[in-house]
């Protein structure tokens, strides 16, 4: 490891260690759970609210844009407050604004409780992994706790679309945002007596110029992205990226210049923190780029309702949970770059396996590539992160915990947004020229945007012309997928070469 690992003498975690992580894992289920749970409410929010289609799209992203924009700020926060009395904040901001957005009477202000629900959740994240890498100082400890942690991400997206299909068919859809009151309350009822406060000493205040940077760099960043995957290249888009990574340079410049940086840029001079970042990222962008595609397959080519879907990644889900369990167990005897080289190889080996998807061939093939490519990509996931927290000293590791979440936001952004482009590309060359004769002109430019909207046009048509459009559009969708697939297969193999050089150095954790 490098010079800032816990020594492997340090004393072994005890039961309340343990404890405290049962509860930070909590914490981290809920976080996935209110992003996975909301899909399944926009229909019935959209009924009651009638949202227009741009408030319906900054109802879902705004989260996700306040989330990463904040991390970083949070990080260092809990670095200078204390790391459980910002977890204790942050959760008990999410509660109420649970609560809030439940009862909504508007589409503002369920974006406005939305905007201070990823508020709460910047302000809960790092601070959970920061709390881990001091309650666990003993490496291959950490490295299991760390995997524990990870793997409640994927609970969360295993059980959110069942139990909020479950609350939906009972409930009002406000009830999915009630879902993680009972937990946060446990949370604050138990962290005064599981959890330990750090701070980091001789912190100084907030530099509020700093933090005003970084949301501007990172904010115009995330929205470039997310609009380059909805709509195709465009001016505006690229513009906020190139915008945003401007102001990200001169982010970078007052950091170095300040004694007491919101993020220490020296943190990037430890080789193991930058490689298992680069490695992180790359790879985040390689599953979420997958996973856009398989969930729009499951409901748009094979037609299952958002229960019925989510129902059919419970496998993939489990199979990452068991993938993050196992890893840090084998990263005791062997080094964890071939641990996780071996997995990106798996990885891609599902990939391969997607790229032999027809319209067809039923579930079966698609769900055997997803399982075997998400039990591939665990290892890269827990071991990262655990890499990226040690590299860090002590009194840095809320800012760590903090890169290390950003560097995942912007790995989903990016691989949603190249990956997208691809799938897309593909299915408008497929498309083109093979939709059914007749076909209202409106149709046949629903048709040409995308499948979505090729199924929403064919449910405004007769049955027999409805069916004709959807049949070209759905061939043309899967060919995207099988070319998605194959990009993402090559990417996971060099990845997984990359892995295994820049992270050889590494040895296992339970080397002494």
């Amino acid at each position: 490891m490098t010079s800032h690992a816990a020594p492997t003498h340090a004393l072994r975690a005890g039961p309340r260690a343990w404890l405290g992580l049962a509860v930070l894992t909590l914490t981290t289920l809920l976080l996935a759970l209110d992003a996975s749970v909301l899909f399944l409410a926009l229909p019935h929010l959209g009924a009651d609210l009638r949202p227009s289609s741009t408030q319906l799209l900054w109802i879902m992203d705004i989260y996700g844009f306040v989330i990463a924009g904040f991390l970083v700020t949070m990080g260092a926060l809990g670095d200078r407050i204390g790391r459980r009395r910002l977890l204790m904040i942050g959760a008990a901001a999410f509660t109420a604004a649970s609560v809030v957005a439940a009862y909504s009477t508007s589409a503002e202000m369920l974006i406005a409780t939305r905007a201070l629900l990823g508020l709460a959740g910047a302000a809960m994240m790092p601070s959970t992994l920061a709390l881990i890498s001091t309650m666990f100082r003993d490496r291959r400890q950490r490295g299991m706790a760390i995997a524990v942690w990870m793997a409640s991400f994927s609970g969360g997206t295993l059980i959110g679309p069942v139990v909020g299909g479950v609350l939906l068919e009972t409930f009002w859809w406000g009830s999915v945002f009630l879902l993680g009151v009972p937990v946060v309350v446990l949370l604050l009822l138990t962290a005064p007596f599981v959890l330990p406060e750090h701070r980091a000493p001789g912190a100084g205040r907030l530099d509020l110029t700093s933090v005003a940077l970084s949301l501007a760099a990172i904010l115009p960043i995330v929205f470039g992205l997310k609009e380059l995957a909805a709509g195709g290249p465009a001016w505006l888009p690229v513009l906020a990226i190139v915008a945003g990574a401007a102001v990200g340079t001169a982010f970078v410049r007052r950091q170095r210049a300040l004694p007491d940086p919101l993020l220490d840029v020296a943190l990037f001079a430890d080789r193991t923190f930058r490689a298992a970042l680069g490695v992180l990222m790359i790879g985040m962008a390689t599953v979420a780029g997958s996973y856009l595609f398989v969930t729009q397959y499951l409901q748009l080519v094979a037609g299952l309702s958002p229960l019925q879907a989510g129902t059919w990644m419970v496998p993939a889900a489990v199979g990452e949970i068991i993938g993050a369990l196992l890893a840090p167990l084998i990263a005791r005897r062997v080094p964890p770059a071939y641990v996780v080289g071996t997995g990106l190889t798996v990885s891609a080996a599902g990939y391969l396996v997607l790229t032999q998807v027809e319209v067809t061939t039923g579930l079966a093939v698609l769900m055997a590539g997803t399982v075997v490519a998400f039990i591939g990509s665990a290892p890269m996931m827990a071991l990262s992160m655990d890499l990226i927290v040690a590299s860090a000293p002590q009194e840095k590791s809320g800012q760590a915990a903090a890169i290390s979440e950003t560097s995942g936001e912007f790995g989903v952004s990016v691989g949603i947004a190249v990956l997208g482009s691809v799938g897309t590309a593909v299915y408008r060359n497929h498309v083109a020229g093979s939709l059914p004769a007749g076909l209202p002109p409106e149709a046949a430019t629903a048709a040409a945007d995308g499948l979505p909207a090729a199924v929403a046009a064919a449910g405004q048509l007769p049955d027999q012309l409805g069916a004709a459009l959807l049949e070209p559009a759905r061939a043309a969708f899967t060919s995207g997928l099988n070319a998605a697939a194959a990009l993402t297969a090559a990417l996971t193999l060099t990845l997984a070469v990359v892995a295994v050089t820049v992270l050889r150095h590494v040895r296992p954790t339970g080397s002494h």
